[in-house]
């Protein structure tokens, strides 16, 4: 009873029959063709049970990132992948180390499993690598990092990412959590995999949600070490994986050019929300993710904006279960819900700097 339920972003609004759903970091254009299609079409074999390793599924993902499909673990959502983790590793006796503002689930997940969850502060929305460094004890286990991180969109360089590895005991087991990898656009990025690749105490977990739009589908995986997976296909439900979702993640993966024309559409309407948003006086964090935080400086003001763009049919994310109510999360959608969105909150900002006229 002490874990708080966790509650996904809103998607409707009473009264308004046109929703423009900013609130969950879904992908802007939906699912690839190809994935719909396979959907459709997994209708004809649903009374079939799947495969349970789905074999396919991985091979797929090991092809397109170039990774070892023995050394890869699907999941129900990424969530499920870090839940079975937390399982082996945490428990009563166990601390679970994560950032300030990480994202909500390793709480839960950890608070479930029994283990002492603490949070290390961050800096200008960043995790602090010092500070992680410094709440390691003798009862840590595991190490939770987004990066980018949800719901701040901040990142970890590779540099620091590295130097946090070779801060952590042997034993600590460090968790990558890439859901966002695929809007990052550095060169120096790749999302954990040289660091899972260097030894035996490192995982990534990525997401079919977000880029590949596929939400509704549940799906995500986790590359890791031998030893680890082997742990983790002993703890995983049996069919967890459905042969549709399965089918529609491997069709995802063959639809070309999808990522790149994703990537680039997120990046380019990113800059340009950040910037409208910047001009119209709220201050908008650095992100690498396929949304912005705008910090409106104070509760009210975060509430009013966000009824503001709600009256106009819009839904953003409001963070107070994150201790950031005085921030909005809004997902970067197509070029006309961002043109949308900033015209909205432009005209807010400019009511909400207009002194009030004195009656006559």
């Amino acid at each position: 009873m002490a874990i708080a339920p966790y509650v996904g972003g809103a998607s409707t609004i009473a009264g308004v029959s046109r929703v423009i759903k900013l609130s969950s970091n879904e992908g802007a254009f939906g699912p690839p063709p190809a994935a719909q299609k396979a959907i459709h079409d997994g209708a004809e074999k649903m009374a079939r049970y799947p495969d349970g390793s789905v074999q396919g599924l991985r091979e797929a993902i090991g092809g397109h990132f170039g990774l070892d499909p023995a050394r890869i673990v699907c999941g129900n959502g990424s969530d499920e992948v870090l839940s079975m983790l937390i399982q082996a590793y945490g428990g009563p006796g166990t601390e679970i180390l994560m950032s300030q503002y990480g994202f909500s689930i390793y709480e839960i997940f950890g608070t479930l499993a029994g283990s002492t969850v603490r949070k290390a502060p961050e800096t200008d929305m960043t995790a602090d690598i010092d500070s992680l460094l410094a709440a390691v004890t003798d009862k840590t286990t595991l190490v939770f990092l987004a990066n980018p991180n949800n719901p701040t969109g901040t990142l970890v360089p590779m540099a620091e990412l590295q130097r946090l590895r070779d801060g952590l005991p042997p034993h600590v087991l460090l968790v990558i959590d890439a859901a966002y990898a695929e809007y990052v656009d550095r060169p120096d990025y790749d999302g954990g995999l040289s660091l899972v690749d260097a030894g035996e105490n490192t995982v990534m977990s990525r997401t079919f949600s977000k880029i590949w739009g596929l939400g509704g589908a549940r799906l995500g995986w986790l590359y890791g070490p031998a030893a680890i997976i082997d742990v983790m296909n002993r703890l995983r439900p049996p069919f967890n994986i459905n042969a549709t979702a399965s089918a529609a993640g491997i069709a995802a993966l063959s639809e070309p050019g999808w990522a790149a024309m994703s990537r680039d559409h997120n990046t380019r309407a990113r800059a340009r929300v950040a910037a409208a948003l910047t001009e119209a006086g709220i201050r908008v964090w650095p992100s690498e993710g396929n949304f912005v935080l705008a910090d409106f400086g104070t509760d009210d003001q975060a509430r009013a904006a966000d009824a503001a763009l709600k009256a106009e049919g819009i839904i953003a994310r409001m963070l107070v279960p994150y201790s950031l109510a005085h921030c909005l999360r809004i997902t970067i959608g197509t070029d006309e819900e961002c043109q949308l969105v900033t015209d909205c909150l432009a005209g807010f900002m400019a009511r909400a700097n207009t002194p009030a006229t004195a009656d006559a």
